[in-house]
C-alpha cells in the first residue's frame, strides 16, 4: 500500500491505514473467512498489546527530543505553545457545540459538548513522528513540534478529567469533589513522570553492564515493554477518593528523557532502537486502520456534530499555535505551519472516548460515535496535511535522483 500511495505523493502512513481498513471488519472481514481479515472488532481488540507497545516506543522516541541542550533553546516556547493551542481547541469546540446544543437540544446535550471540548486537546504523536521519520524532516518546526505533541498529552489528561467531572455532575445532578476533577489527574501526570524518571535511572545503570550492540538493544526494548506494562497499574488509597493510573506515553517519554541526558551512548542506542521499531510501527497503523468504524456514517446527526467538531478543533489548534508561537517569538515558518501539524488525532482521543462511554451512558455513546468519525477523518487526512506543512516550511527536502537511480538512455 505504501507503493500504491507513493505516486499520489501521500505519506506511507496513509497507505498503512488504508491497508488496515481493507482487512478490517467492513471490507475483507465481511467475507467471514478466518485469516483473510478481521471478522469483528473483538478480533482487532486482541491486537491491543501490539498497539500499546508501539505507542510506548513512539513516546520513547519523542523523549529523545528533550535533551537539555535543546530544552534550553525551545523549552519555554514548547510549554507555552502546548498549553495555549490545547486550551484554544477546547474553548472553541465548547463554544461551537454549545451553540449547536441550543439549535438542536435533542441531538447534543451540554455534557456531550463539554466532554468533546476536552477530547479536542489530544493530538496523535504516532502519525506525526512517522511522517517526520519517513521524510527525514529537520528544522525549527520539527524541533518544536515533537516536544509540543508530547506535552499536549499531559495538558489533555488534566483538561479531560476536569471536564468529565463537570459533565458527570451536570448529567446526574450529583456533586463531584475537587479530588476527582483536580487532584487525581494531577497525580496521574506527576506519578507518570516520577515512574518514567525512576525507570530512566535504572535503565542507564543496567545499560553500562552490556557492551555488545545487540545486548544493549535487547535491554532498551525490554525497558520500554516494562514501562508500558507498569503503566497499566492503578493506585487506590484506602479510605480516600484518591485513585489514579499512569500514562504510558508520559512514562516512556520521561524514561527516554532521563536516559538521553545522562547516558553517553544514548544517541547510538536510540538510532538502533528507531530502526528496530519500523515494522512495529507499520503493524500499529495497520491495526489502527482496522479499528476505523465506518458504521458511524449511518448516524446523520453524529456526522453533522462530527463535522462541527472537526472544523472547530482544527481552527482552535491552528490559531492557538499561531498566536502562541508569535508570543514566544518563534521563527516565521513555525508560526505559519505548526498548527496544521497538530491536527492528527487517534489513540489518546479513542482512549478518552472509551472512558466516557463507560461513565456517561447514552451521552457517552454519542461522544464515542463522534470521536470515531473524527478519528476516521483525521487519520486519513492528517498525515498528508503534516507532510504538506513540513514541505512548505522547507523541512522536507526533495530527494535528488542519483546517477544509479536515473533511467538509462535509449
Amino acid at each position: 500500500m505504501s507503493r500504491v500511495v507513493k505516486p499520489l505523493k501521500l505519506p506511507a502512513v496513509t497507505g498503512y491505514l488504508i491497508a488496515g481498513l481493507l482487512i478490517g471488519p467492513f471490507v475483507l472481514g465481511r467475507l467471514g473467512v478466518d485469516g483473510l481479515g478481521f471478522t469483528s472488532f473483538n478480533a482487532v481488540e486482541a491486537m491491543k498489546p501490539i498497539s500499546e507497545v508501539a505507542l510506548g516506543f513512539i513516546a520513547f522516541n519523542i523523549g529523545n527530543e528533550f535533551r537539555l541542550s535543546q530544552l534550553r533553546i525551545i523549552g519555554k516556547q514548547a510549554t507555552v505553545v502546548a498549553i495555549v493551542q490545547a486550551l484554544s481547541a477546547t474553548v472553541l469546540v465548547d463554544a461551537c457545540l454549545l451553540g449547536l446544543h441550543f439549535l438542536m437540544p435533542d441531538k447534543i446535550t451540554v455534557p456531550v459538548a463539554i466532554t468533546l471540548g476536552a477530547i479536542a486537546t489530544a493530538t496523535a504523536p504516532a502519525a506525526t513522528l512517522m511522517v517526520v521519520n519517513q521524510y527525514k524532516a529537520k528544522g525549527p518546526l520539527v524541533d518544536i513540534l515533537l516536544p509540543v505533541v508530547a506535552l499536549d498529552d499531559a495538558v489533555g489528561l488534566i483538561v479531560f478529567s476536569v471536564s468529565l467531572g463537570i459533565a458527570k455532575s451536570l448529567q446526574g445532578g450529583t456533586s463531584v469533589s475537587a479530588v476527582n476533577i483536580l487532584v487525581n489527574p494531577l497525580l496521574e501526570v506527576f506519578a507518570s513522570f516520577a515512574m518514567g524518571a525512576m525507570l530512566g535511572l535504572v535503565f542507564t545503570f543496567v545499560e553500562r553492564y552490556f557492551h555488545s550492540r545487540s545486548k544493549r538493544l535487547c535491554v532498551a526494548v525490554t525497558f520500554v515493554i516494562l514501562a508500558v506494562s507498569l503503566s497499566m497499574l492503578e493506585i487506590r488509597i484506602p479510605g480516600t477518593q484518591i485513585e489514579f493510573g499512569f500514562s504510558s506515553l508520559l512514562v516512556c517519554m520521561m524514561m527516554a528523557t532521563i536516559f538521553c541526558n545522562i547516558c553517553p551512548n544514548s544517541e547510538e542506542l536510540m538510532a538502533k532502537t528507531d530502526r528496530w521499531t519500523a515494522p512495529l510501527f507499520v503493524l500499529f497503523f495497520v491495526i489502527s486502520g482496522s479499528e476505523l468504524d465506518l458504521s458511524v456514517f449511518r448516524d446523520v446527526s453524529a456526522v453533522l456534530i462530527g463535522v462541527v467538531y472537526i472544523l472547530a478543533r482544527s481552527t482552535g489548534k491552528y490559531f492557538g499555535a499561531a498566536v502562541s508561537t508569535r508570543l514566544t517569538k518563534c521563527q516565521p515558518q513555525v508560526q505559519k505551519w505548526l498548527g496544521i501539524t497538530l491536527l492528527p488525532q487517534a489513540g489518546v482521543a479513542l482512549g478518552m472516548s472509551i472512558t466516557v462511554a463507560e461513565q456517561l451512558g447514552q451521552d457517552g455513546a454519542i461522544i464515542r460515535s463522534i470521536v470515531l468519525f473524527s478519528v476516521l477523518i483525521y487519520e486519513l487526512v492528517g498525515p498528508t496535511l503534516t507532510k504538506m506543512a513540513l514541505t512548505k516550511a522547507g523541512e522536507i527536502q526533495p530527494r535528488e535522483v542519483t546517477p544509479k537511480q536515473a533511467l538509462p538512455r535509449a
